[in-house]
């Protein structure tokens, strides 16, 4: 992924001084309406962090493109049944992820079967976290976790859904897109995760878990 992208993604936001949920919501209206600058201008602000978001789950290079291409056609196709376009971002990152981590999963199943040889194998050395049981009891933890996010402080909601996905958030690019200053997202990323962890605690749904 160039650099190229980033530059002048962040120099926009810097002269529309507004956060990157603001932005999107403003790219699906705009569209809409039948301006297609604005979502331009959203793809080069948003690619790479859906990038970084894709490469995250493990996917090579060559995946990652097609997933975040699809997130973007997907969104598209389909911008005129989007009910809140403030969610957009969030609906962006949350469904890169999803994509990415079925899609590397549907490649290593389709590996394991290419060589039935070393299928007994594979099945007898697969880590106990990629077992049936365990990614059912991981899908219902994930169910858990959006829920309390949903309920979070919108300022939470946003910060935790940009850094949450990435292994190493840039926070350049989270300051520029959410208007806060590099020095107070890891404070705020905290005390987030603080209160996100008070709700999941008292959560009997996730305890059980």
């Amino acid at each position: 992924m160039s650099d190229d992208l980033v530059e002048p993604a962040e120099a926009a936001l810097r002269d529309q001084g507004e956060g990157l949920a603001d932005q999107a919501a403003r790219a699906v209206v705009a569209y809409r309406a039948g301006d297609r600058e604005p979502m331009a201008a959203l793809v080069q602000v948003m690619t790479p962090l859906l990038w970084h978001t894709v490469r995250a789950q493990g996917a090579d290079s060559e995946l990652a493109q097609d997933i975040v291409q699809n997130v973007w056609l997907t969104l598209v196709r389909d911008i005129e049944t989007i009910r809140d376009p403030h969610a957009t971002l969030q609906w962006a990152l949350v469904t890169a992820k999803r994509a990415a981590w079925r899609a590397v999963r549907r490649s290593r199943e389709e590996a394991a079967r290419s060589d039935s040889d070393e299928n007994a194998t594979q099945w007898l050395t697969t880590s106990a976290d990629e077992l049936p049981d365990a990614v059912a009891v991981r899908d219902e933890r994930d169910q858990a976790l959006w829920r309390h996010v949903a309920a979070l402080p919108d300022r939470c909601r946003r910060l935790l859904g940009l850094v949450a996905l990435v292994d190493r958030p840039d926070y350049s690019i989270v300051s520029q897109a959410l208007g806060m200053p590099v020095g107070s997202i890891g404070p705020t990323r905290g005390r987030c995760l603080a209160k996100l962890r008070l709700a999941l605690t008292s959560d009997p749904t996730w305890s059980l878990s």
